[in-house]
């Protein structure tokens, strides 16, 4: 392992996605433990795309028009659910007593959801991990494994931290309504924002 691969993996990590995305919003709405159960989410929904990278099943994606674009629209419908739910104050962005009070498994489950249904991810592992292989065709399926496994450790690593950062600013922005709602807006919009830009994605 490189520290060209550690450098490189923690900037891809770092840049803000759907995931970064809905682990702030889970964090400013519902608090430090909801946040990390969001950025574990996030962090298994990379394992699909990781094992079918690994497997070439991203590759067959990427030729595959049909299934690109089936997977790319159910991606695009659950960004704008994600949307809308937040700006209607439910999902991610749901600060009731009830919501407080359910389990962290949903929160997670939507984290995988987000982001298991993005096909440019399972493109971008098949397109990133080879480059830091040693060329060695026998060692080449544990290689991608132990580059995925650090990949992963990383992202939940930062996701945390955007997560409980987030957590930090709840009490202030529920107190203030008018900081409540702008916060609403601005995730809903980012989750639509990120859903077009999914929409003209092409394989």
């Amino acid at each position: 392992m490189t520290p060209e691969f550690l450098v490189t993996a923690l900037i891809v990590v770092l840049v803000p996605g759907t995931g970064v995305i809905y682990t702030l919003a889970t964090g400013l709405a519902r608090g430090p433990r909801a946040s990390i159960a969001a950025a574990f989410g996030c962090t298994i929904g990379i394992l699909p795309s990781m094992v079918a990278a690994m497997l070439g099943l991203a590759a067959l994606m990427h030729s595959s028009a049909l299934a690109f674009q089936i997977v790319k629209w159910v991606g695009v419908a659950f960004l704008l659910y994600l949307a809308w739910g937040t700006l209607k104050q439910r999902g991610a962005f749901d600060v009731s007593p009830e919501a407080g009070q359910r389990g962290a498994f949903g929160i997670a489950l939507k984290g995988i959801l987000v982001n298991t249904l993005n096909p440019k991810l399972s493109i971008f592992f098949l397109a990133f991990l080879p480059q830091f292989l040693s060329g060695n065709p026998a060692t080449a399926t544990a290689e991608m494994a132990s580059l995925g496994g650090v990949f992963m450790a990383m992202t939940f690593a930062v996701f945390v931290l955007y997560g409980l950062f987030a957590a930090t600013a709840r009490r202030w922005i529920l107190e203030s309504p008018k900081a409540m709602l702008w916060a609403r807006r601005v995730f809903a919009a980012t989750f639509a924002g990120l859903g077009l830009k999914l929409a003209l994605e092409r394989a």
